[in-house]
């Protein structure tokens, strides 16, 4: 089928592609499938509730989250069409997309990916803030958060002790090169494991762009990956970095590049930081409960 290739290292050979997708659990099929109904067609979000309600963990945890403070209803929610409604198709969409990741990162015995989960969580509400205020459309900027890093995702799978010495070298030293170190342990980055995930699980063009080139330098394009590049480094400075290490630029630095339109109205490193937080825990608390539930049953 081919091999995963990035800069010649002696560490490794490259790792061939057909084993390496076939160690990888599959992404959601539920999660895929939203990706590709459109937004602000009649029929959406019919389509979007008929693609939720056949899967009983997916609609389990829909509810939950409708019914979590993330939501914060006056009445309880009880079907996935009742919560639609209410919700409307984006953020309906928006909740798939992050279970989708939650349950994809949950099936790994990685320990990086719980820091993986949380920085791309962080990166998606900052990107979909951030879309408010330029001509980005916020669900795109959402999703593209939330799936900016799955190349990581992939290492960690393929490798969760490798990947995660990787990282902690990464936060016993900020300055060192993690792609350079991800080239040298997988022969690849996870830049270009994100490229070849993309094509391979037949995910929309536009996300070849994010998850192959959001680490390159700033370019102050008013574009989609613009927009992931800035998000990911203020995620990274406000704490929700994959490594635990402090950011090397300081938030102040960091949001004095993003354009003067989203600069005014983003609110303090502070308020926004605890506002991913809150949002984080909402999430793992109803993913919490609908584990439980399920080992209730079985």
């Amino acid at each position: 089928m081919g091999t995963l290739t990035g800069s010649p290292s002696k560490a490794t050979e490259p790792l061939d592609l057909g084993r390496v997708f076939g160690n990888l659990p599959p992404f959601p099929a539920v999660a895929l499938r939203a990706l590709n109904v459109l937004s602000g067609t009649e029929t959406s979000l019919r389509e979007l509730c008929d693609l939720i309600r056949p899967d009983p963990v997916f609609t389990g945890e829909i509810l939950r989250l409708a019914n979590s403070p993330l939501v914060a209803f006056s009445k309880e929610m009880t079907s996935v069409m009742q919560a639609s409604m209410l919700l409307g198709f984006r953020r309906l969409r928006r909740l798939v997309m992050t279970v989708g990741l939650r349950s994809y990162v949950e099936k790994s015995i990685a320990p990086a990916l719980r820091g993986c989960w949380r920085h791309s969580v962080a990166c998606a509400m900052i990107a979909e803030r951030t879309a408010r205020w330029n001509s980005i459309d916020r669900d795109f900027a959402y999703t593209a958060g939330i799936l900016h890093d799955i190349g990581r995702v992939a290492l960690a799978t393929i490798g969760p002790q490798l990947y995660a010495d990787l990282i902690e070298k990464a936060s016993t030293d900020p300055a060192w090169d993690v792609l350079h170190g991800e080239r040298d342990s997988f022969g690849i980055d996870h830049c270009g494991a994100g490229r070849l995930l993309v094509t391979a699980w037949k995910l929309p063009e536009e996300f070849i762009a994010i998850t192959s080139r959001h680490h390159e330098p700033l370019t102050r394009a008013e574009d989609a990956t613009e927009v992931i590049r800035l998000s990911c480094l203020l995620a990274n400075a406000l704490g929700f970095a994959v490594a635990g290490h402090p950011s090397l630029r300081g938030c102040a630095e960091i949001v004095a590049e993003f354009p003067e339109s989203v600069r005014k109205h983003l609110p303090s490193a502070e308020e926004l930081a605890a506002e991913i937080t809150k949002e984080i825990s909402v999430i793992e608390s109803a993913s919490g409960c609908a584990k439980s539930g399920q080992n209730e049953l079985s």
